[in-house]
C-alpha cells in the first residue's frame, strides 16, 4: 500500500517512534484509550509509529483468543483506533499496532483467530501482517490458539519499502528475511512480546543483528512490557542498522517512548547488570499481578528468615511499603533473634507488621489430633497459611508465598501451609540467588543512599523452617551450593543423572536430589503462580506427569 513515493531517491529512512507499552490481557477498550493517551507524546515529526505484539488485547491470551466476541472486538478496534487516529491528527503517519485477527480456518472455513500487525494511515486500515511462525515450546502454545500467516506484507512511508515481522518470525525466519529481500524492503518493522528471562536481552540482539545482515536493512524491534501472570515483558526495545549495529536501546521494565532520527539513531539507554535485571522483573511482576487483579494490597508472612525478607524488600518496591502487611506468627520453636529480625525488617522498609501467636491454635490441633513428629511440624506451618488467608478474606490483601526454587524443586513445603497465597514472587529464583539479590538490594541502597531493606542477620544467619528444636535446612537438604547446582543440570537443562555423575557430581547427592524433584511434582501442581526469570521456569515452562517413574539409567 502506498504511503509515499518508493521511487523516489532515497537518502534517508522514515523516522520512526518506538512504543513501548504495557497491555492488560482481554481489555480491549481500556487497551485502546492508554494507546491513544501515548499517542499523544510521540514526535510530530515521526513517520512511523511502531507498537508491541498484541497491544490491543494483551499477551498471551492463552484460551481466550479462539473466543469470537473477543476477536470481534479487536478487529473492531483496530478500526476504531485508525478513526480516531486520524481524528486527532495522526492520520499522516503509518501507525503499526499488534492485534488478533481473523482468517478463514483450513477446516469448515470458520473464523480463525491470527497474531496480526495492521498498518493504520489516514484514518484507513491499510495494511495487515499475520504472524508466520507461531512458537510452540516453552511458555508458549500458539498452535493452540492461532492460525499462521503465509504472505509478506510491503508497505511504502516517505519513499522507503518497509516490511513487517513478528517475533517469532525472527527466531526461525531465515527464509522469511529472504523473501523480503527480494522485495526490495529497506526497513523492517517487528513487534514482540518477548518475556524476560536471564541473558535474553542479549541473545535478542545478536539474532537481530544476524537478520539484519540476511535481509539486508535496518530492524526496529519493539517489545512490550509489562507483567501478565507468569511472564514479565521486559521491553529493552531497540535498533540495529544493515549491519546488525544496535543504533538504539530503550530501557527495560518500563513504558517509554523514543524517537529514531533519519538514521534510526536515539540515545541509549545504559545497560543493567543482570541481578538488577532479576529484581526489576520480579518488582514489575508482582506490581502488575496485583494491579491487574484490582487488588492494591499484599499479605506475607515475615519469619525474620531470608526469603520472607526478601519477598517484603521486592513488594515494598513493587506496591509502596504502606501496601505491604507483614505478619510475625511466632510458635515455641520461634528464636528471639527471628523475632527480632521480622521486627527490623520492617523498621528498615517501612511495612505494616503485626504479631500473632499461633502457639495456641498449634497446641488444639495437636492435642484434638494427637499429631506428633512432621505431622506435627506441618500443622505450624498449616495453621500459619490459614491464619495469612483468613487475613486476605478479611482486608483485601492478596497473600504472597514465600518459597524459592530450591524448596519448590525438592517439595521442601507443606502443602496448605507455606504453599498457600496468590502469588509466589521468588519461585524461579534458587536459593543462591536469593542470597545475591539481597545483598544487592542491600548495596543498592548504600549507594543510593537509602536504608538498606534486608537485615544483615537475615542474610547471614543459617537456613531454618524452626519447626522444631535447633532445626537447620541442612537437615533435610544437602547444603544449597552444592544443591542448586545439581538442580540447575536436571531442572533447567534436562541433565540426566549418569551425566551428572559423569561430570563430576557426588552418586548419593545424584540420586537424593533426583529422588526429591521427581517426587515433588504434585506439590508443584498446587503452587502459586510467581514470575520467571530463568531458561526454564515449574509451571509453563516444564510440564511434568505427576504419576511417573522417569528412567533414570
Amino acid at each position: 500500500m502506498p504511503l509515499g513515493d518508493a521511487s523516489a531517491s532515497q537518502t534517508a529512512l522514515p523516522r520512526v517512534a518506538m512504543l513501548q507499552m504495557n497491555s492488560i490481557v482481554g481489555a480491549v477498550d481500556a487497551n485502546c484509550q492508554r494507546i491513544l493517551t501515548a499517542m499523544a507524546a510521540v514526535d510530530p515529526a515521526a513517520d512511523i509509529v511502531l507498537l508491541p505484539e498484541m497491544v490491543v488485547t494483551g499477551y498471551p491470551l492463552e484460551d481466550l483468543a479462539l473466543r469470537p466476541s473477543l476477536q470481534q472486538a479487536s478487529i473492531k478496534a483496530v478500526h476504531s483506533l485508525a478513526a480516531a487516529l486520524a481524528e486527532r491528527g495522526h492520520g499522516h503517519r503509518a501507525v503499526v499496532i499488534g492485534h488478533v485477527g481473523a482468517a478463514l480456518s483450513l477446516v469448515g472455513g470458520r473464523p480463525a483467530p491470527t497474531n496480526c500487525a495492521s498498518v493504520l494511515f489516514q484514518g484507513e486500515v491499510i495494511a495487515t501482517y499475520a504472524k508466520r511462525h507461531l512458537p510452540n515450546y516453552g511458555v508458549f502454545d500458539e498452535y493452540r490458539n492461532f492460525t499462521p500467516g503465509s504472505d509478506i506484507t510491503v508497505f511504502n512511508v516517505a519513499g522507503a519499502k518497509v516490511g513487517i515481522a513478528i517475533c517469532e518470525d525472527l527466531w526461525q525466519g531465515s527464509a522469511l528475511m529472504a523473501e523480503y529481500r527480494a522485495a526490495g524492503v529497506q526497513l523492517l518493522l517487528v513487534p514482540n512480546a518477548s518475556p524476560f528471562e536471564r541473558d535474553k536481552d542479549d541473545a535478542r540482539t545478536t539474532l537481530v543483528s544476524q537478520r539484519a545482515r540476511e535481509v539486508g536493512c535496518p530492524i526496529v524491534y519493539v517489545n512490550s512490557v509489562g507483567g501478565q501472570d507468569e511472564l514479565v515483558f521486559d521491553g529493552g526495545s531497540f535498533a540495529v542498522d544493515a549491519r546488525g549495529i544496535v543504533t538504539a536501546r530503550m530501557p527495560q521494565f518500563a513504558e517509554a517512548s523514543i524517537t529514531l532520527d533519519e538514521h534510526l539513531s536515539a540515545p541509549q539507554a545504559p545497560p543493567t547488570a543482570d541481578i538488577e535485571q532479576v529484581w526489576n522483573a520480579i518488582v514489575l511482576g508482582i506490581k502488575d499481578y496485583v494491579h491487574k487483579n484490582g487488588r492494591t494490597s499484599v499479605a506475607l508472612g515475615v519469619s525474620g528468615g531470608i526469603d520472607s525478607a526478601l519477598v517484603a524488600a521486592l513488594a515494598c518496591d513493587a506496591l509502596g511499603a504502606n501496601n505491604v502487611y507483614g505478619v510475625s506468627m511466632p510458635s515455641r520453636f520461634s528464636s528471639e533473634h527471628s523475632r527480632d529480625d521480622a521486627a527490623e525488617l520492617a523498621q528498615r522498609t517501612g511495612m505494616h507488621i503485626r504479631t500473632i501467636d499461633v502457639e495456641p491454635m498449634i497446641q488444639e490441633f495437636t492435642e484434638r489430633l494427637s499429631l506428633k513428629d512432621l505431622a506435627a511440624e506441618n500443622v505450624q506451618a498449616r495453621v500459619r497459611g490459614t491464619t495469612l488467608m483468613a487475613i486476605s478474606n478479611s482486608e483485601g490483601h492478596l497473600v504472597l508465598a514465600t518459597g524459592n526454587k530450591s524448596e519448590l524443586a525438592c517439595g521442601y513445603s507443606t502443602v496448605y501451609g507455606d504453599t498457600v497465597g496468590a502469588f509466589a514472587p521468588i519461585k524461579d529464583v534458587f536459593k543462591v540467588d536469593v542470597w545475591a539479590l539481597a545483598r544487592w538490594r542491600n548495596e543498592h541502597a548504600e549507594r543510593t543512599g537509602q536504608t538498606p531493606p534486608i537485615p544483615v542477620n537475615s542474610i547471614e544467619k543459617e537456613p531454618s523452617a524452626e519447626l522444631r528444636p535447633d532445626q537447620r535446612d541442612t537437615d533435610s537438604l544437602p547444603a544449597y551450593n552444592l544443591l542448586d547446582a545439581v538442580l540447575a543440570a536436571y531442572v533447567e537443562r534436562d541433565v540426566d543423572p549418569d551425566s551428572l555423575v559423569a561430570s563430576g557430581f557426588d552418586q548419593d547427592l545424584v540420586n537424593r536430589v533426583v529422588l526429591m524433584v521427581d517426587a515433588a511434582e504434585w506439590k508443584r501442581r498446587q503452587y502459586p503462580p510467581g514470575p520467571k526469570v530463568s531458561r526454564l521456569a515449574f509451571g509453563r515452562d516444564r510440564r511434568l506427569p505427576i504419576s511417573a517413574r522417569p528412567p533414570h539409567g
